[in-house]
């Protein structure tokens, strides 16, 4: 549940009445010193939202650029300036600086819509010469047009501001094939482990920016750039989401599972993967683990909720399954949880018990699946051998279900059902005052129904009206 945020406006026609004192007219001093007094005041009750912290600032800079006319203050107000834009760009980019590894300021604000060269001048700026006062006068209603589009409408109508549209995420295939070539020639030669242990470590830190850039476009989907950084609980499911799309790519043939279906031999004595892959992706999952904690547990997930799912279909003819990349996931979710319960045994059993539920669930008698579930069931299996219980409860679950036979109608069938609706036709309405020598003349079945305990059939005499379920008239 999304917790309450504080807010220094008592009602949103505040903010609009702000809002309209400041974009109403340019020219308008007046009401743009009253805009400012209104948020010094709301300032002095609780800390004010990012977005307008710097719109105090450039309010603050366009009033006393218009009130000076001396060439020597032209200093006080290119400074004035630069330092409300820099504290916008910084106090956007700096809360999305996720992960473990630092992104580019531009890259982080790209994904925000922030025009690339308010960055630059930021940078320029921060560490090389002070740009002009034309140059900054512009960066300032630059800015001053975008917290209108990106903070102002949104919050006052939400309905009728489309959206943001966040850039799409560049591929993460071509950094996965990367990784997995360099381990390929640290795994064939030892001896090259060093020489190559930047690269790998380089890739390591090009995955954890991705995660990072994909976090930060689950914050654009849902239009919240920024402004409020207090809601870890929303903060912690959108890594989730980033995480997620993580390991789809990880599933994909190539990755974790080989491409060639000659490389899929798995080991005799265990429920794991080709020994192979485990020596080329233990790494980098034993890397994302020690920076994702949660990492196993949304591994496991998808890959049971893949072997779940009903089979792809092409023109409603479902696609053959291909049982080796089944049977291959599978044996990655038992070494996810194979090897991380050793480390943290109390989380891990959790974990367990959850893929197992969901493996009951999705196997149990309701499943209508129409794929192969044979990888699926097998995982189940290897979970809970050794646990007598257990496996007594999988043998029942996965025990064949005997029904009725299905046959075709006939025409005695038809004959069967006109005897008994003849017999159902043949019951008086009431049985009040029936003797009982007649009802026991009647057929077995319909005297059953008639002397039914707690039923009678009701008619216009009883004074039986009809009423709302639940409501009783007398």
């Amino acid at each position: 549940m999304r917790l309450p945020r504080r807010v220094p406006w008592t009602s949103i026609a505040e903010l609009d009445q702000l809002c309209s004192w400041i974009y109403t007219d340019e020219t308008d001093l007046d009401s743009k010193t009253t805009a400012i007094n209104r948020l010094s005041a709301w300032r002095a009750i609780t800390p004010l939202p990012h977005a307008l912290e710097c719109t105090l600032a450039l309010l603050s800079a366009f009033v006393h650029d218009a009130s000076v006319s001396q060439p020597s203050s032209h200093l006080s107000l290119r400074h004035s300036y630069a330092a409300a834009i820099i504290r916008l760009v910084n106090g956007l980019v700096d809360p999305l600086q996720l992960g473990a590894y630092a992104r580019s300021i531009a890259s982080i604000a790209n994904q925000l819509g922030l025009p690339p060269w308010l960055v630059e001048l930021r940078h320029a700026a921060t560490h090389e010469d002070l740009p002009s006062l034309e140059l900054l006068r512009q960066a300032a209603r630059e800015s001053m047009t975008w917290l209108l589009h990106n903070y102002f409408l949104p919050t006052l109508n939400p309905s009728t501001v489309p959206p943001p549209q966040a850039a799409p995420l560049r591929p993460l295939a071509p950094v996965l094939k990367l990784y997995k070539s360099l381990r390929k020639i640290i795994t064939r030669d030892a001896s090259l482990r060093s020489q190559y242990h930047q690269e790998i470590k380089s890739v390591f830190k090009d995955v954890e920016r991705w995660i990072a850039e994909a976090t930060v476009a689950a914050n654009v989907a849902v239009g919240e750039l920024g402004w409020d950084t207090s809601q870890k609980g929303d903060q912690s499911a959108k890594e989730r989401w980033a995480l997620e799309r993580l390991c789809d790519a990880l599933m994909e043939k190539g990755a974790l599972v080989p491409l060639s279906k000659k490389k899929r031999v798995f080991p005799v004595d265990s429920f794991f993967p080709p020994k192979f892959s485990v020596e080329l992706w233990s790494p980098l999952l034993s890397e994302l683990h020690a920076l994702h904690p949660d990492f196993p547990a949304i591994l496991s997930t998808r890959i049971i909720a893949y072997l779940l799912a009903d089979a792809p279909q092409l023109d409603m003819v479902p696609i053959a399954v291909d049982t080796t990349y089944d049977a291959c996931l599978a044996r990655w979710a038992m070494w996810t949880i194979d090897t991380w319960d050793a480390e943290n045994s109390e989380s891990e059993l959790d974990l367990k018990k959850d893929v197992i539920v969901a493996l009951i669930t999705g196997l149990g008698p309701s499943s209508s699946l129409n794929r192969d579930t044979a990888a699926a069931t097998a995982l189940l299996q290897t979970l809970c051998a050794g646990n007598p219980e257990m496996d007594e409860a999988v043998s029942i679950l996965l025990r064949p279900q005997t029904g009725s036979v299905i046959r075709e109608w006939t025409s005695d069938d038809i004959a069967v059902m006109n005897e008994r609706l003849t017999a159902l036709l043949a019951v008086p309405e009431t049985t009040a005052d029936i003797p009982l020598s007649k009802l026991e003349s009647l057929p077995v079945d319909v005297s059953d129904t008639v002397l039914a305990p707690g039923w009678r059939l009701l008619d216009a005499s009883s004074g039986w009206k009809p009423s709302p379920i639940g409501v009783y008239v007398r």
